[in-house]
């Protein structure tokens, strides 16, 4: 809807007309406070308006409209000798003026062009709702309490420019809620740029990351930027840390510090405004006790760590997040009908779920287009869901067997480091590792339960 407002009854009457010819919906108003109600009842896009009318005029209603109605458009109307009172207005909010005796030829382009820009700005508005449905921490399901404090940490920091570090195991959620903590920052309208370090050869990551010049080794024909300059302004995401070389390792350690990059080739640096979110299912800080991560970038990276718990802590959860990943899997594979039985998510939730989320997402996935009668059940599950031990009766995603005679720890600790050094020849970095925990600690233990193992070679 259109509203025309002008204390002269002859310019509404054809203003009103010349805008319903080109089919628009039109209202008019002979005064500032008609069009105020207006605006309150029937919320218009776009309003056209007199400078000069009795009470408040058209650059009062103009500020009222920027206070409390800021998605309409304002176009002024002036005499021709008020201009630099039209250009007060463009500085108020106003999106365009027009100049009496007014040409309604130019007056309709006008009026075409900031039709054209509120049918934009709707669209930008329905994009940020899907996003902020897509990315929001709602969108992170569940109510377990460690969840629910990581949310609360991650919302916060979102607000700020501090590195953040996630760590969870591989299918906890890690890159949703680094993306939603970038849509919920400062960046959100800039690039959200996503690396994996894991999945890109050693020799390959530096020219990823930072770019390259021209002529800087075989092959460069041109010049390339990295994903850290297509980051620049918003956010970089380094999935699997963890993963990086030592020399990269260093280089991004400059980043973090002073924002700058050196490109391969490059005889100068480049500056950066970059924001890094790093993931990693690693423990970190045994990899820096052991030599195999750099202290100085673990502690760049860890200004605000975030911990997403496993799945198998969250079992409270599961029955939720059942419901919420068949309503979006039905819903991405068109499929009608389809009914979830009250049996499957009673299985799924025994279930011990080493691949946490991903994994549930991926079996949700599977029954769904291969379901062939109207509802799930648990004739649907995959077989080893069917025979799957319960979760309560596991620890770290395997099966503890508990004899009726009861059990000593301090055995079952011995025995786990016995096997974990056996498993890896005695080498007591990958054995500590394995365990998660750091390498001082495992050397700790293994002093305290009298345990030896070859030299370490790593």
């Amino acid at each position: 809807m259109i509203v025309v407002v002008d204390d002269d009854a002859s310019v509404r009457r054809v203003l009103k007309m010349q805008l319903e010819a080109e089919g628009y919906r039109v209202a008019a108003a002979a005064s500032a406070a008609e069009a105020t109600d207006i605006l309150v009842s029937q919320n218009p896009k776009l309003v056209i308006t007199d400078l000069r009318m009795p009470g408040e005029g058209g650059l009062g209603l103009l500020r009222e409209i920027r206070e409390h109605h800021g998605d309409t458009t304002v176009i002024i109307i002036t005499a021709f000798g008020s201009v630099e009172t039209a250009v007060e207005a463009m500085k108020a909010g106003a999106y365009d003026y027009v100049t009496k005796p007014i040409d309604y030829e130019a007056l309709m382009v006008a009026v075409h062009r900031a039709m054209e820009r509120q049918s934009l700005l709707e669209e930008v508005r329905n994009l940020r709702a899907a996003l902020d449905q897509k990315y929001g921490f709602e969108n992170m399901v569940g109510h377990a309490k460690s969840l629910l404090r990581v949310l609360e940490m991650a919302s916060r920091v979102a607000q700020h420019d501090s590195t953040v570090l996630i760590r969870g195991e591989t299918g906890t959620g890690k890159e949703l809620l680094a993306r939603a903590i970038h849509h919920n920052s400062r960046r959100r309208n800039r690039s959200f740029v996503t690396i994996n370090c894991g999945a890109i050869p050693k020799d390959l990551i530096e020219s990823e990351l930072f770019g390259f010049q021209r002529g800087a080794f075989t092959g460069a024909n041109i010049a390339k930027a990295g994903k850290v300059e297509m980051a620049d302004g918003g956010t970089l995401f380094l999935d699997e840390v963890g993963e990086l070389p030592a020399e990269t390792q260093a280089k991004m350690l400059r980043l973090l510090q002073n924002g700058e990059i050196e490109k391969i080739g490059a005889t100068g640096v480049v500056t950066v405004n970059v924001r890094v979110v790093a993931a990693t299912h690693r423990n970190l800080q045994a990899m820096v006790e052991d030599g195999t991560f750099r202290e100085d970038l673990y502690y760049r990276l860890a200004v605000v760590p975030l911990e997403l718990p496993p799945l198998r802590e969250r079992r409270d959860d599961i029955p939720e997040l059942v419901q919420h990943l068949f309503a979006k899997l039905i819903a991405k594979h068109g499929i009608q009908g389809l009914r979830l039985g009250s049996g499957v998510k009673s299985a799924l939730t025994q279930y011990r779920w080493p691949g946490n989320i991903r994994e549930l997402e991926n079996v949700i996935e599977r029954m769904v287009v291969l379901s062939s009668g109207g509802e799930l059940t648990e004739a649907d599950l995959p077989s080893e869901m069917r025979t799957a031990p319960a979760a309560s009766a596991t620890a770290g995603g395997f099966r503890l067997e508990l004899p009726e005679e009861g059990i000593s720890l301090e055995g079952v600790e011995r025995e786990l480091l016995f096997r974990a050094l056996e498993k890896f020849h005695g080498n007591q970095s990958q054995a500590a590792r394995y365990l998660d925990v750091s390498r001082r600690t495992l050397i700790y233990r293994m002093e305290k339960y009298g345990l030896r193992s070859e030299p370490d070679a790593g």
